[in-house]
C-alpha cells in the first residue's frame, strides 16, 4: 500500500465526522437514513479508487495529480454533508456543492481508469463497464438536486433520497457484474490491508467523537463522570478493534490469498466491498451513539439516556457484530454463533440500558463487547494458533526477503 493511498484515506476521518454531526443534530428516523444514504456513496467513492490502486501503483507518473484531485472534490464534499439536506442562509446550496463534488470525484475516477486501460491491453467491454455505470449514477445525484426546485418543499427530501437511492442501486450493481468482465483482483494482501485499514479510520473517527461529543473545549467542566465516559468508550472501541483485528481480518485475508481463479472476485466484492459497509455503518454509529453518550454525561443533571442515544449506540456495535458473522459466513461458510448469542443479548439490553444512568448503560456494553472478546480469545485455539502461526512465517519471510534485496542492491 502507498503513501498516497494512506494519504486518501484520512480524507475520510473528517468525511464520517461529518456523518454523525449530521444525524447527531437532530436524531431521527429520516435523519439516520439520510445519513446512511450519504454514508454508502462516501463508501463508493472510497472502493473505486481502491480498485484502482489495486490495478497500479497511483503514486507514479500523473496518477497521483489524479489522486490529488479526487482528495479535493472528496474534501469538499464531506464539507458540504451537514447542509446536503437542510439548505442554511447566506452559503452555497449545500445539495448542489455535494452533488457537484460527487459529479467529479465519478469523472475523474473514470478518467483515471481510461488512462490505465490506454496503457494496456484491454477491451472496449471493460472500458465501458467502467464508463456507462459511473456516469448514470452521477447524472442521478444531479438530478436529485436540480428537479425538487421545480416542485413543493414537502417532497424535496424524499425525492432527494429517492434519486440518490437509485444511484447507490445502479453503483453497487456493477459488483454483481464483476465475474463477468474477467476483472481480477491483482494483489489480494493489498486488497484486505486497504480495508482493514479503513476500518482502523473508522475507529479513529470514532476516538475523535468521542472526544468532540460534549463540546469539550467550550467551558465543559471535567467531571470523574466525565472521566469515566471517556475511559468506557475507548475500552468499547479498543474492543471493537480487538474483534476485528484478532483474527478474522487475517483470517479472511489468508482466505482470500487461498481463492484462484474467478472464485478470487466475488469473495473481494462481497467479504470486503460489500460486508465491511456494514463494518463501517455500525463503527459510524457506535460513535454517534459514543458522542450523544458523553454529552449527556456531561449534562449538569444526569438523566436516563434518551432511547434514540441507547439505540444508536448498542444498535451499532449489534451491526459491527453482525457484519463480522456474515463476513465468517461468507468466507468459511459457516456462523459464528458468539457474535449471533451477544446481538440477541445487546437486543435484550436496550430496554433496560434506557432506565438506568448513561455511564452505566455503556458499561453495560463496555462489559458484554469485552465479554465477547475474552470468549473468542480462548475459543477454537487451535484455528487462532494456526491464523497467527502464518501470519507470522508471513512477516518473517517478507521481512526476510526485503532484507535480501536491500543487502544487494542498496
Amino acid at each position: 500500500m502507498t503513501r498516497l493511498e494512506l494519504f486518501y484515506d484520512l480524507i475520510f476521518v473528517f468525511a464520517f465526522l461529518n456523518v454523525t454531526d449530521l444525524v447527531s443534530h437532530d436524531l431521527t428516523i429520516v435523519s439516520a437514513f439520510s445519513g446512511l444514504v450519504v454514508l454508502a456513496l462516501l463508501w463508493f467513492c472510497w472502493t473505486v479508487f481502491g480498485v484502482l490502486s489495486n490495478l497500479v501503483r497511483t503514486d507514479h507518473g500523473v496518477l497521483p495529480l489524479f489522486g490529488f484531485a479526487i482528495m479535493a472534490a472528496v474534501f469538499v464534499l464531506a464539507l458540504a454533508i451537514p447542509q446536503a439536506f437542510v439548505e442554511q442562509p447566506g452559503s452555497l446550496p449545500g445539495s448542489l456543492v455535494f452533488a457537484i463534488c460527487y459529479m467529479i470525484v465519478r469523472a475523474l475516477t473514470v478518467t483515471a481508469f481510461l488512462f490505465v486501460f490506454g496503457t494496456e491491453h484491454h477491451s472496449m467491454w471493460r472500458r465501458v463497464f467502467v464508463t456507462v455505470p459511473p456516469l448514470l449514477a452521477a447524472v442521478l445525484v444531479g438530478v436529485a438536486t436540480v428537479l425538487p426546485q421545480w416542485l413543493e418543499a414537502d417532497f424535496t427530501l424524499a425525492i432527494r433520497l429517492g434519486f440518490w437511492i437509485a444511484a447507490l442501486v445502479v453503483e453497487y450493481a456493477v459488483g454483481l457484474a464483476l465475474p463477468y468482465a474477467r476483472w481480477s483482483v491483482v494483489s489480494a494482501g493489498h486488497w484486505a490491508e486497504r480495508h482493514a485499514l479503513i476500518v482502523l479510520i473508522a475507529l479513529g473517527e470514532a476516538v475523535i467523537s468521542l472526544g468532540l461529543g460534549p463540546g469539550r473545549f467550550e467551558g465543559l467542566a471535567l467531571t470523574y463522570r466525565v472521566i469515566v465516559a471517556s475511559v468506557l468508550g475507548i475500552a468499547l472501541i479498543a474492543a471493537l478493534w480487538w474483534l476485528h483485528f484478532d483474527t478474522l481480518a487475517s483470517a479472511v485475508e489468508q482466505a482470500l490469498h487461498g481463492t484462484r481463479d474467478r472464485r478470487r472476485i466475488p469473495l473481494a466484492r462481497d467479504a470486503f466491498t460489500y460486508l465491511h459497509l456494514l463494518l463501517i455503518i455500525g463503527i459510524v454509529a457506535t460513535a454517534l451513539g459514543l458522542k450523544l453518550v458523553l454529552k449527556e454525561v456531561a449534562a449538569p443533571n444526569v438523566h436516563p439516556p434518551r432511547v434514540p442515544t441507547v439505540i444508536a449506540l448498542y444498535g451499532g456495535v449489534a451491526l459491527y457484530l453482525l457484519a463480522g458473522a456474515a463476513i465468517v459466513l461468507r468466507t468459511f461458510r459457516r456462523l459464528r454463533p458468539s457474535n449471533l448469542v451477544t446481538v440477541v443479548l445487546i437486543g435484550l439490553l436496550i430496554v433496560p440500558a434506557s432506565h438506568v444512568t448513561p455511564l452505566f448503560a455503556l458499561g453495560g456494553l463496555v462489559v458484554v463487547c469485552a465479554t465477547l472478546a475474552l470468549v473468542q480469545r480462548f475459543t477454537g485455539a487451535s484455528a487462532r494458533a494456526r491464523i497467527k502461526r502464518a501470519e507470522r512465517l508471513e512477516e518473517e519471510a517478507v521481512e526476510k526477503a526485503i532484507s535480501d534485496w536491500r543487502r544487494w542492491h542498496l
